[in-house]
């Protein structure tokens, strides 16, 4: 009997192979989606992992040229026998492997993954036998050398000892940096008299870059939820009307005496057969879409954060394993109210099958009422939510709510239209139209999701990359930034670059607390600069004039909205009280900031000397360096091209977005597909609908052309829709999240012309997804019209 009527049920889904495509390609699209994004944020962590036990040189002070090139290894010897606690590194490219170099005497304890125990040759390693750490991926590129593999190092990354290294490199006797060790002697003589060729590089800090780029990676898996609920609206869809469909087949075996949980159990397993399959599938079809959106990830990640990702995938347990978790929960979510109609279905329920569009009217009232509930709750949120949790949950009120509420407000628009129309045609196809709306209701719900993340994003994105070019301008508005290693230098640099016509804008910080907050106090000088580019959110009308008079400080978004400052304020900077005159954009920063005149800075902090430098220089910068480098001696190392520097970011931010711009579109192309299956689904289901009008006079062609114009002007109404909430979604992003995470907010702009081209996709969309089905049905042989009237309907 269990097999029997298990065969029974499959049998529904050989009878309605559409019906099963929908089913699996739905589940397959939404599963490969989400563990797509899954794969790319697992190879990110793992990368970030293999870096961080590489090599942490990152937290130590380094010593190199002041010309950036290598030096001898005599260099290391002399400071070693001054008392210097210091340990050689060098790095190069060796067949596009970095190769990096160590003393592992020398070294920092723990300083790499590199265990020097078990069956290594210690020995070997120490006196330069060839032998170099690296991954089980990076070792086959490393030609005749003795690998041992590593699994923790990051890919395209080898360790070896220095001398091998330089062997390997062809630069016997040379290094390029040397690590300052913590702790150092007492009485250590000046690095001027012993290496004045070397310049000291502070420690950028043991940066958790996890930590940085945890909003990178929340938007990523944002964004494969969101794609995921599209493709549960298909199954969704999809089950629901093929257990409505099987409705008499249900009440026809349990009157044959099989027990309801059995046939439940049944139906569980069946779907849970489907969940696999699909996933899969799915898994594999995220396998592809990770490894085309990896490259862009990578250097997105790399160029913000400075974050190297590796640009291989490897199959990770913790997303394949993920995406079928999420196949299966999803499959469950999308079929669990299906399972539970069936079990409170009286035995002699009507067997006629009935599709959703009927049972849809019926909770048409309810669906409304959650809608509104959820709306409302979105609207007080919006007034009150300060932090993520309550910015997300705004966000999942507002979408849900207007998903919800779509299908109810797109019905009283198709009535009010029905009401005015005048032809038989007319009035019919209104009626029809009012008709099949519960059938298409959870597409256009998926399409109008799509819609508003593109609208919402792309705001975003066009909204911060406006302010991010403003933002370059106001901080790189110098054409050169000089660091100094001594008081000599930076007489030198004043007086070169006085003699030359450039200003110099000496830049000097020290920590404290302001407010109860962590900040960097910077000390400034009075000049043009400042005032032509740097933009406040709010200000006094003489912000500036009374900051460089010392009579006042003007702070960062961060710390006005952490310790709860504005105009007018008082904040503390050691025996100082000063008034806040102006509040400024400060993206990207992690603390606060104040900004203060320069002889206030110099008298509250006297220890601390002036050692970078920008300098605002009229003629070619490249002159300028060359001819402070013949005049100085300071070397190209210690300055930087700003302009340079400026172009490569606003390139790297044009690759910033390149992977979220492809979730969107995958995403829109998801919800045509879905619009699509539910033509399809339903097509066998309107020839008795559409018999009556053909048999009335009206051709096969003009009711494809109906039908066509029906999916059209649905999707038209539902990106109509779409739009004001997609503003809505960027509203909350910007001004909620962004808040929330970062400490600043983003203004936001309107960009008309993204819009329509998006409302001229979505609409491109819905023709493709529609034509095929309008195609169908103005070809549908006669015979099948007729058939309609020879049964009892």
């Amino acid at each position: 009997m269990t097999r029997a009527a298990f065969a029974a049920l499959l049998s529904h889904w050989v009878r309605n192979p559409v019906q099963l495509f929908t089913l699996l390609a739905g589940l397959a699209l939404a599963t490969g989606l989400w563990s797509g994004v899954q794969a790319i944020n697992a190879e990110a962590r793992a990368s970030y992992d293999a870096a961080a036990s590489t090599l942490d040189e990152g937290r130590y002070d380094r010593l190199v040229a002041r010309d950036g090139a290598a030096f001898g290894q005599d260099v290391f010897v002399m400071l070693r026998r001054a008392g210097w606690l210091v340990s050689p590194m060098l790095t190069g490219d060796l067949d596009g492997v970095r190769l990096i170099g160590i003393d592992a005497l020398t070294a920092p304890a723990g300083m790499g993954p590199v265990n020097l125990g078990g069956d290594v040759d210690l020995a070997g390693f120490l006196t330069g036998g060839d032998q170099v750490f690296a991954n089980a991926a990076t070792a086959p590129r490393l030609g005749a050398v003795t690998v041992l593999i590593t699994p923790d190092l990051a890919d395209d990354t080898a360790v070896a000892d220095i001398g091998t290294v330089q062997r390997l490199l062809g630069r016997a006797g040379r290094i390029d940096s040397l690590l300052v060790l913590p702790d150092q002697p007492r009485n250590l003589p000046p690095l001027a008299r012993i290496a004045p060729d070397l310049t000291l590089q502070p420690a950028q800090g043991s940066t958790d870059i996890a930590g940085l780029t945890d909003s990178f990676h929340l938007n990523l898996t944002a964004f494969g939820l969101l794609s995921f609920a599209v493709g549960i609206f298909i199954v969704h869809g999809a089950i629901g009307l093929a257990f409505e469909q099987r409705r008499g087949m249900v009440r026809t075996l349990r009157a044959l005496g099989l027990p309801l949980n059995r046939l439940i159990g049944l139906m569980l397993a069946e779907l849970l057969v489907f969940a696999l399959v699909a996933g899969v599938i799915g898994v594999a079809l995220g396998y592809v879409i990770a490894a085309l959106l990896l490259p862009d990830v990578a250097a997105t990640l790399r160029g913000l954060y400075g974050a190297d990702v590796s640009g291989n995938l490897q199959l990770r347990p913790s997303w394949w394993a993920s995406g079928l978790g999420i196949a299966f929960a999803g499959t469950l979510l999308a079929g669990g109210s299906a399972l539970w109609g069936i079990a409170r279905m009286p035995l002699l329920a009507a067997a006629q099958p009935r599709a959703l569009a009927m049972a849809a009217g019926r909770r048409a009232s309810f669906q409304l009422g959650a809608a509104l509930v959820l709306l409302a709750v979105a609207i007080v949120l919006g007034f009150n939510a300060d932090g993520l949790v309550t910015g997300f949950a705004l966000l999942g009120t507002l979408l849900i709510g207007a998903a919800l509420a779509l299908p109810p407000v797109l019905n009283g628009m198709l009535a009010f239209a029905s009401g005015r129309a005048r032809s038989v045609t007319a009035q019919w196809f209104w009626a029809d139209t009012r008709q099949q709306l519960p059938g298409l209701s959870l597409a256009l719900m998926a399409l109008m999701l799509a819609i508003v993340a593109n609208i919402g994003v792309s705001t975003m994105v066009s909204s911060f990359r406006l302010t991010f070019t403003g933002f370059l301008d106001q901080r790189l508005a110098s054409e050169l930034y000089i660091s100094t290693d001594s008081a000599e230098q930076t007489a030198a640099l004043v007086a070169f670059a006085e003699g030359a016509g450039a200003a110099v804008l000496p830049i000097q910080s020290a920590d404290l607390q302001i407010a109860g907050q962590p900040a960097e106090v910077f000390g400034t000088r009075d000049h043009a600069t400042y005032r032509d580019n740097w933009r406040f959110l709010q200000s006094t009308p003489d912000a500036w004039d009374t900051t460089f008079a010392g009579q006042a400080v003007v702070i960062n978004e961060q710390l006005a909205r952490r310790g709860a400052l504005g105009l007018g304020d008082m904040v503390t900077i050691g025996s100082l009280t000063l008034p806040v005159e102006g509040i400024y954009g400060d993206y990207g920063n992690p603390i606060g900031q104040v900004v203060l005149a320069l002889d206030a800075f110099a008298q509250e902090f006297p220890a601390v000397e002036p050692r970078r430098f920008g300098l605002r220089v009229a003629g070619d910068p490249a002159d300028f360096v060359a001819g402070l480098t013949a005049a100085t001696g300071i070397g190209a190392g210690q300055t930087i091209d700003q302009a340079e520097i400026k172009a490569l970011s606003l390139a790297i931010f044009e690759r910033t977005f390149t992977v979220t711009t492809a979730l969107n579109i995958l995403t829109l192309a998801v919800a045509g597909f879905a619009i699509l299956m539910s033509l399809l689904t339903l097509a066998a289901m309107r020839v008795p609908q559409l018999a009556p009008a053909w048999a009335m006079g009206m051709t096969r062609a003009a009711l494809g052309r109906l039908e066509l114009l029906r999916a059209v002007m649905l999707a038209v109404l539902t990106a109509a829709l779409a739009l004001p909430l997609g503003l809505a979604l960027a509203w909350v992003l910007l001004a909620v999240v962004n808040v929330a995470a970062f400490g600043w907010q983003l203004p936001m702009y309107l960009f008309p012309l993204d819009y329509a081209r998006l409302g001229g996709f979505a609409l491109l969309a819905a023709v493709l997804a529609a034509g095929w089905p309008a195609w169908r049905l103005a070809r549908t042989p006669p015979g099948d019209l007729l058939k309609v009237f020879a049964n009892e309907r």
